[in-house]
């Protein structure tokens, strides 16, 4: 039991400053979106569009840069510190060289714009939105390059206060420039595209300061500096990101999809998607925080060898992880119309998310289990099978049900979130059994799940 309890402990430990990060996040998320949402319909409904089709290359950014925290993690626990600076030089290069392509390939998509069968009276709104997104790429992908760093090095509250910081102004700068306040021009939704604009380059500036300027990360410093690049090193980093990049990738596309899906159904559908999306980040966060915890741990645990221990401490995870679920789906039960009633005052928009409450509540358990089991096999760094079953579970079942639910069946926005479901357990289901496989060792004698 006290083994037990010190896993709990340490997962917890690790991921609470996370958390508090994330959540800031989700503050961050809800204040732009009830700014936006209160500003215009229209806004919100392009604002939907925008991040639905960015939040795939977010995510791809960060699942390239999750690919160092078991690297950078299994060096800071053997002590070879200068080894951590090398591999950061050669990681912050190809992440960067990644997130410029994306950009790029970003950049052609916007002369398509209007071929995506969205709403044409939004086109003038999502355009300007669109390209402070693009230009947020590279901050974004700086930023993670370094937060990994911290959570490799057990430093997870470094990116937590930078986050929060961030966030704050992030609010300040919204409020200011979508309505003209305290001398600023109103700018609508592009002033929120700005505002998280000028928060994203000075989150990067902020961990950089931190790598740049703090006493514990000497000796990485010196190995950043003293390094070059090299093909060994950069071909470590691109096997070990590459599928985790991919896994997220598919995954958040298959919701990128299903806001284009949406936005056929026209502005209000479209609109209501948008909430009930940036409602279910308040539990995506919470379960992001532990799962980064949980890879951690287990790459620790990892080092020695021992693979049930490895077991014991993912499935720890999951059950704090079973917690947090319990907790959010709770709280969207019993004030979900009222949370949702913040970011409109629309009665159409309310009422079509309102009917969203329960598939919203039944995809939490499924997006719980595949984080968890997805961190677990990442911890294991035997990371390639992430990329076939994300491909399989949202690409290739995920997308279809999306549809098949959403029209053929006719339950529209309903079938839309419903099909988010489907996808998630089996990816959970598929994680869960890779991770076994990675860990298949007899069990030792007397050691409880």
């Amino acid at each position: 039991m006290t083994e037990r309890r010190s896993y709990y402990g340490e997962i917890i430990r690790l991921g609470l400053p996370i958390l508090v990060g994330q959540l800031g996040m989700i503050v961050t998320g809800f204040a732009d979106n009830i700014m936006v949402g209160h500003y215009s319909t229209d806004a919100l409904a392009s604002a939907s569009f925008v991040n639905g089709v960015f939040n795939v290359v977010i995510f791809c950014c960060l699942g390239f840069t999750y690919g160092l925290t078991p690297l950078v993690g299994a060096l800071f626990g053997s002590g070879r510190r200068m080894e951590i600076g090398a591999l950061m030089r050669n990681g912050l290069a190809l992440n960067l060289l990644y997130s410029l392509m994306l950009t790029a390939l970003l950049g052609v998509l916007y002369f398509y714009l209007d071929r995506l069968g969205q709403p044409s009276h939004l086109l003038p709104l999502i355009r300007p939105y669109y390209l402070t997104a693009l230009a947020g790429i590279a901050p974004v992908c700086v930023f993670n390059v370094f937060a990994q760093w911290c959570y490799g090095c057990t430093d997870t509250r470094s990116p937590m206060w930078i986050i929060l910081a961030c966030n704050v102004l992030n609010i300040l700068g919204n409020y200011m420039l979508i309505f003209g306040h305290w001398g600023c021009p109103e700018l609508g939704l592009t002033g929120a595209g700005i505002s998280t604009l000028a928060a994203r380059v000075l989150s990067a500036a902020g961990i950089i300061a931190v790598f740049c300027l703090a006493r514990r990360a000497a000796p990485d410093r010196s190995g950043f500096r003293s390094a070059r690049l090299n093909r060994r090193t950069l071909s470590r980093v691109w096997k070990t990101s590459l599928p985790v990049s991919m896994q997220m990738t598919f995954e958040s596309g298959s919701f990128s999809v299903a806001a284009i899906m949406s936005g056929w159904l026209g502005a209000v559908p479209l609109a209501a998607f948008q909430i009930v999306v940036i409602t279910g980040t308040l539990g995506f966060c919470l379960y992001y925080s532990i799962g980064t915890a949980i890879s951690v741990v287990v790459a620790n645990v990892a080092g020695s060898g021992d693979r049930w221990q490895m077991r014991r401490s993912a499935w720890q995870g999951y059950h704090i992880m079973l917690a947090l679920m319990t907790c959010s789906s709770l709280t969207f039960i019993l004030g979900g119309r009222s949370i949702l009633g913040i970011f409109t005052e629309d009665p159409a928009v309310l009422s079509a998310a309102v009917a969203l409450l329960f598939p919203l509540v039944l995809y939490q358990l499924g997006d719980a289990t595949q984080i968890t089991f997805a961190n677990a096999l990442r911890g294991t760094s035997r990371v390639m099978p992430m990329l076939w079953i994300a491909f399989v579970s949202y690409v290739v079942v995920g997308i279809p049900a999306t549809w098949l639910l959403a029209f053929p069946l006719h339950m529209g926005l309903f079938g839309i979130l419903l099909s988010f479901s489907v996808s998630l357990f089996l990816a959970g289901i598929l994680f869960l059994v890779f991770f076994l496989r990675a860990t298949a060792q007899k069990r030792p004698h007397g050691i409880m799940v």
